[in-house]
């Protein structure tokens, strides 16, 4: 406080009040900046400990991530059926599975096997399908030549075909032809409907045919001389 001349009545208390009024105002205005800085330093302080947060995760995703070698050989199951053995004291149950196993690069094969378990089935149809791997010959995404090949009471015609015009087939007779590599071919399937009658009847077919500098070597001749005749 200080001390002023007093001149009239009512000038000191007048006076007194206004420069009380400014102090509080000044207290009150220093109480909100106070207010807003803390908020501020909390709202910059939280996207902090975020983005340290999200850092750290992060990291441990990219330490743990590990590249898993692929094999080029494809698996694809074509049936899996419930089968019956009648034994002497009743029937047991069993399930059978037909597998085609290829490359794409012209090495197919079919396996058929059968488990008490679906999934021991398919591992062993998987197994025997590598043992049978043949080499097909492929002459411009297609077949060298037309041919049919047989299987009990099945028989698969195969034809070749122009560019673009895909694999024409279905069933067992398609999963074949595709793991083989071949890209367009046209095919019929006729007699028993069975996949596996289909399958190897495919297999066969493929197992038969020949490209045209193996039947010139066989010949005696050049592939030009056996073209030109």
């Amino acid at each position: 406080m200080f001390t002023i001349t007093l001149r009239k009545g009512n000038t000191v208390e007048e006076k007194e009040i206004q420069e009380v009024e400014t102090a509080e105002e000044v207290k009150e205005t220093a109480e909100a900046e106070t207010s807003e800085d803390a908020v501020e330093a909390a709202v910059e302080e939280k996207p902090a400990k975020g983005r340290k947060a999200a850092k750290g995760k992060g990291k441990r995703k990219i330490e743990t991530i590990e590249s898993a070698p692929q094999s080029e050989w494809k698996e694809r199951v074509v049936q899996i059926r419930r089968v019956t053995k009648v034994v002497k004291g009743g029937k047991k149950l069993s399930f059978r599975a037909i597998v085609i196993v290829g490359n794409g690069k012209g090495q197919v094969g079919v396996g058929c096997a059968k488990a008490s378990e679906v999934i021991i089935a398919i591992q062993k149809a998987i197994a025997e399908g590598r043992k049978n791997l043949i080499t097909v010959p492929i002459f411009k995404t297609t077949i060298p030549h037309p041919i049919v090949g047989r299987s009990g009471a099945g028989s698969v015609m195969l034809r070749p075909a122009s560019q673009g015009t895909g694999v024409i087939a279905g069933g067992a007779v398609r999963a074949v032809l595709e793991l083989a590599g071949i890209e367009n071919i046209l095919s019929k399937s006729l007699g028993s409907k069975s996949p596996l009658n289909a399958a190897n009847a495919t297999m066969a077919a493929l197992k038969e045919l020949r490209t045209f500098n193996d039947v010139a070597k066989k010949r005696g001749l050049s592939l030009k001389q056996m073209l030109n005749a």
